[in-house]
């Protein structure tokens, strides 16, 4: 993956065993062996991480499933990520149209807040 290196962070926690590759993170807490890929940009959210490092052969395996953490150039803000989830290439997770409840693929919207459970799947370019 080459050299880990975080663009940018103001007011966040990150814990042990992550992976920033040139990405932004504002105003959040990152847990345990998040992996976030090139260009992510993360504000005012929530990741919990990861069980496992998943390895490259494993990410191979799966080419109809994004890698498990953050894709590239992908956009969370107000964004509760539970353990285990991938997030595709140039997803956008942004509540722009202040949905309160709302039930999507991989994801919902409760009081305002978008939630991936543990395990989900959001599919690359999802616009939120």
């Amino acid at each position: 993956m080459g050299e880990s290196r975080l663009v940018g962070s103001a007011d966040a926690i990150i814990a042990e065993g992550c992976a920033f590759e040139r990405c932004t993170v504002e105003q959040s807490i990152v847990g345990i062996r998040t992996n976030i890929q090139a260009g992510a940009r993360i504000r005012r959210s929530v990741l919990l991480g990861a069980d496992f490092f998943e390895v490259a052969y494993e990410a191979m395996a799966r080419p109809d499933r994004p890698r498990l953490g953050i894709g590239r150039d992908a956009v969370l803000d107000g964004v509760i990520v539970d353990k285990n989830a991938h997030i595709g290439d140039g997803a956008t997770l942004v509540n722009e149209q202040n949905h309160q409840e709302y039930d999507g693929e991989g994801y919902y919207i409760r009081r305002g807040i978008i939630i991936v459970p543990k395990g989900s799947v959001i599919k690359a370019g999802t616009k939120l």
